[in-house]
Order: structure tokens, then C-alpha cells, then sequence
């Protein structure tokens, strides 16, 4: 279970860095943007991590009130889930 638990967060993590690089590469050359419900996704999919990364790395969304402080408590709240969930031993470490 810890592999695949594991396996999620790198994903959901990978897609939401390379989804903010994409969106700040959009908004650079004027393409069509990915919407912000579409970043708020990805981060609540266990990706928040990813996305604070790609949001700081990218300087992209960091004036937005919404994405500077969203992410980073989505961020712990899956922090506070991942704990409670070895602490209930759904997700046993190997």
C-alpha cells in the first residue's frame, strides 16, 4: 500500500509542477490559458506540493492570494491526511 500511495503523490506532484510551468509558458506567448479551476484540481488531488514548487520556481500565481496561501494549506492539510492514515495504519510504512 505504501508504494502505491507513494506512486500517487509523485504524479499527482509531477502534474501539477509541470502544469504550472505549462500555464506561466502559455502566459508568456499569449496561448490559451489552463484555468485556474483546472491548478485547484491537480493541488487537491494530493499534488499541492508539486504545485507550491512550480508556483514559486516559475514566479507564476505568486500575487494571487488565492494560490499563495491555497496551495500552501492544501499543502498541509494532505500533510495532516497522509499522517492520519499511517496513524491508522491504512498506509503502513515498509
Amino acid at each position: 500500500m505504501f508504494y502505491i500511495a507513494a506512486a500517487i503523490l509523485l504524479i499527482m506532484n509531477s502534474a501539477a509542477f509541470y502544469l504550472m510551468w505549462k500555464d506561466k509558458q502559455l502566459a508568456r506567448h499569449r496561448g490559451k490559458r489552463i484555468p485556474e479551476r483546472v491548478l485547484f484540481l491537480a493541488a487537491a488531488l494530493f499534488g499541492a506540493l508539486g504545485g507550491c514548487i512550480g508556483m514559486y520556481a516559475f514566479h507564476h500565481k505568486t500575487r494571487h492570494l488565492k494560490f499563495s496561501l491555497g496551495f500552501p494549506l492544501l499543502f498541509l492539510v494532505q500533510v495532516y491526511l497522509v499522517l492520519l492514515l499511517i496513524g491508522k495504519k491504512i498506509i503502513v510504512l515498509p
